[in-house]
């Protein structure tokens, strides 16, 4: 009796181990089955598999936005590829969009830009890799606007007024931080308020802002909309501070508001970040030659005063991040 339990219980155990090795083998046929989805590889895209291409901007009383459904048009004509601009919330939400593969080109700012390859201040540990730079386009001016009848002068008088310092997390609001700052001024020492440049214009128009920083080129939209019902100041940035600021953070530079903008009787001192254009790293090389060449070659004819500073011999300056291989491409043979 107990050898014949102890056969059963060998036949038993001999049966499960056959069960589980048939289980293992299919198991592993399934694995290596090219068609299975833990084996597929993503091949990389072509030209062919692009129907659409998407530029985010940034509001549209900017700089970006206009600009940006110009470089639409210019690479729809060139690579037959449909292009179009998109408004956005502009530079930090550009760069995360383009990571979350939301879009496929964006317009940025160069300390943003960097700020996301590196996971620093609003991108904080989140290192945006899966972005580079298709080119430089032109200085974005930040501009301090206020307006002559409210009576500030210089950053000191800011204090304990209503300031327009835009969206948390977003460029403009870094560029506010970092110039109070060097005032020996905090965000805790005004009354910050997180506009869009639009809602700024329309803000300081009906007097419940005193001041707006607005990072964008020169001239910019919502400036001279405000600047057509009311005579506009540009708080300046004495050549100490902003030396003081360019020894702190290098990626600015000092930049003159000419007299004659915003109707201003005087040039105005400064300082700026660079605008560039940045695109998917999955983007193929051609592709991103044809962008590329399709923006610079084109910029010459572009209506807005900053299309004279847009030049292939400069796409490279201030760059921060990697360069798609198709814009350098384009680089390399215009600047041989």
């Amino acid at each position: 009796m107990k050898k014949t339990k102890l056969r059963l219980l060998g036949f038993v155990t001999l049966m499960a181990l056959l069960v589980l090795a048939a289980c293992n083998s299919g198991d592993s046929g399934s694995s290596s089955d090219s068609g299975s989805p833990e084996k597929e590889t993503e091949t990389a895209k072509t030209k062919e598999d692009y129907d659409f291409l998407s530029i985010l901007t940034g509001g549209t009383q900017g700089t970006y936005y206009p600009l940006g459904g110009s470089f639409a048009d210019y690479i729809t004509d060139a690579t037959g590829v449909k292009t179009t601009a998109e408004s956005s919330q502009a530079s930090a939400a550009n760069m995360t969009a383009l990571q979350d593969g939301d879009a496929d080109i964006a317009f940025v700012q160069t300390d943003i830009a960097y700020y996301a390859s590196k996971g620093e201040l609003m991108f904080d540990g989140e290192i945006i890799d899966n972005v580079s730079a298709i080119g430089a386009l032109y200085p974005e001016t930040v501009q301090l606007i206020t307006l002559e009848k409210n009576g500030i002068k210089t950053y000191e008088d800011l204090k304990g007024k209503k300031i327009s310092v835009g969206a948390p997390g977003s460029g403009t609001y870094a560029n506010a931080e970092q110039l109070l700052e060097i005032h020996g001024l905090t965000m805790d020492d005004i009354k910050p308020q997180n506009l869009d440049f639009g809602e700024s214009q329309e803000s300081l128009q009906s007097g419940q802002i005193d001041a707006a920083f607005i990072t964008a080129g020169t001239p910019t939209g919502a400036v001279e909309g405000l600047n057509a019902v009311a005579d506009v100041f540009v708080v300046p940035v004495e050549n100490a501070k902003a030396e003081e600021l360019i020894e702190k953070y290098p990626y600015y530079a000092k930049e003159t508001i000419p007299a004659g903008t915003y109707g201003l009787t005087e040039d105005t001192q400064a300082v700026s970040v660079g605008a560039m254009l940045v695109i998917q790293n999955e983007i193929p090389e051609d592709l991103g030659y044809e962008i590329t060449k399709a923006i610079y070659d084109n910029a010459s004819k572009l209506q807005h005063a900053k299309g004279k500073l847009i030049k292939a011999e400069s796409g490279l300056d201030g760059i921060g991040i990697p360069v798609h291989p198709g814009a350098q491409k384009y680089f390399d043979e215009v600047n041989k």
